[in-house]
């Protein structure tokens, strides 16, 4: 089982290794993030996907945004019942600095070259067409993140589209809605893969 904070080298470094060992007959994943990077999500994703071993994965409080698309490429997911789920959405939102900065005193002075240089710069206004800009690729990345959820999760991509608004649902909702797979926590994954293996499981936990 993999545990801990962890980058996307730690966990390739952690599966070869979990790959290479005969012993080891399932990868238990445990998450709890509610997101970040959306090409580190991506990256986990494929691992999973690709990895030679079934993965299972179990969120603890949240499992939401760039985590839960990784978790996507994983042949199982368990959540609790008050795990928060999924959040299929993009966001580049920031604080604007202007107006505090104009009160401290402080001046932009723009020495950027190449129009779309320092758009997002928080310490100067944004305009419509750098705010066009970051939409335009918010929903790319979206449309992308709908459809890893629904390649991966086996749903019908107009289903996730309606879902994709950006929220989270509890561990019943996500069930009812096909984004997890069962309800439980790290000991109903242990009788899962008992069941399946049809012997006792050991879990071998890495940091």
């Amino acid at each position: 089982m993999l545990v801990g904070e962890a980058s996307v080298d730690d966990v390739y470094s952690i599966m070869q290794k979990a790959q290479e060992n005969d012993k080891i007959k399932y990868v238990v994943v445990e998450i709890n993030s509610y997101g970040g990077s959306p090409v580190a999500g991506m990256e986990m994703m494929t691992a999973f996907k690709n990895f030679k071993k079934p993965v299972v994965v179990f969120a603890r409080n949240g499992i939401a945004s760039a985590a839960y698309l990784a978790a996507t490429g994983a042949q199982t997911i368990f959540a609790s019942v008050a795990t928060d789920v999924g959040s299929i959405g993009v966001t580049a939102s920031y604080l604007e600095n202007v107006e505090k900065n104009r009160k401290e005193g402080l001046e932009y002075i723009d020495l950027s070259v190449g129009k779309y240089k320092d758009t997002g710069d928080p310490n100067r206004p944004i305009s419509n067409e750098e705010k066009q800009l970051i939409m335009r690729d918010c929903e790319i990345l979206h449309e992308q993140f709908i459809s890893a959820v629904a390649t991966n999760r086996n749903l019908d991509i107009d289903k996730v589209r309606e879902l994709a608004d950006g929220s989270t649902m509890l561990g019943e909702a996500a069930l009812k809605n096909g984004l997890i797979d069962r309800i439980g926590d790290a000991y109903d994954v242990v009788t899962f893969l008992t069941e399946k293996m049809g012997e006792e499981v050991k879990i071998c936990w890495q940091n």
